[in-house]
């Protein structure tokens, strides 16, 4: 599998097409060609195929792609035929939702460990996760072999959350909080910012209330 470098834009459609292949396999879709699967995503079929051959060459002219190889590929160059290690920084109401998440929908990624402030009643729905104070962070980290963070802490303590797991060998954090990082470059960053998404979404509003007075 050819793996250049590739745009942003394009990793951030993969997920996309993962998700509507599982639908598709699920609905017993055996194979689909780019014109039915741009249609279903809102994608012209040759934006499918030059985002797909960034990674090789998956289907066939005339014949279109198997649905269920397809899906294995995308999931393989997503990393998703791996297994995780991750621990949750921040167990407040946000830190629980995503933890819940994770456990329920993320099968390949497995939480090792909970962190707080303070002392936690543990989670019987994490009987298999340390639940543990901050200060055993850094240590945690290094003895477990964790390879994410997810970083659900108050803004003012993000940096340091993050300095502290990326000194013990993290190299990846999935950031929850209002907060650019700064981190080294060999640290991969996936800044969520929800108010960013919720004030974007009233632009929307805004914007089709224009057209429709227009």
């Amino acid at each position: 599998m050819k793996r250049g470098k590739v745009s942003n834009n394009v990793i951030r459609r993969l997920p996309r097409y993962l998700r509507k292949l599982d639908e598709l396999e699920k609905s017993g879709i055996s194979r689909i060609s780019s014109g039915e699967l741009g249609q279903q995503l809102g994608l012209t079929p040759s934006q499918i195929r030059q985002d797909f051959s960034c990674f090789g060459e998956f289907g066939q002219q005339g014949y279109g792609y198997s649905v269920n190889y397809l899906y294995e590929e995308i999931g393989n160059i997503l990393g998703l035929n791996k297994e995780y290690q991750l621990v949750v920084v921040g167990y407040g109401r946000l830190g629980q939702a995503m933890a819940s998440y994770i456990y329920k929908n993320e099968k390949n990624f497995h939480i090792r460990g909970i962190f707080d402030v303070k002392e936690i009643i543990r989670d019987v729905e994490f009987e298999d996760a340390e639940i543990l104070t901050c200060r055993s962070l850094a240590g945690f980290v290094k003895e477990q072999h964790i390879d994410i963070a997810v970083i659900t802490v108050p803004a003012e303590k993000a940096q340091i959350v993050a300095d502290t797991v990326s000194d013990a060998g993290i190299k990846a954090i999935w950031n929850f909080t209002a907060v650019d990082l700064e981190l080294p470059d060999d640290v991969a960053v996936e800044n969520v910012h929800v108010s960013d998404s919720l004030h974007a979404l009233t632009y929307y509003m805004q914007d089709m209330r224009h057209e429709d007075e227009d």
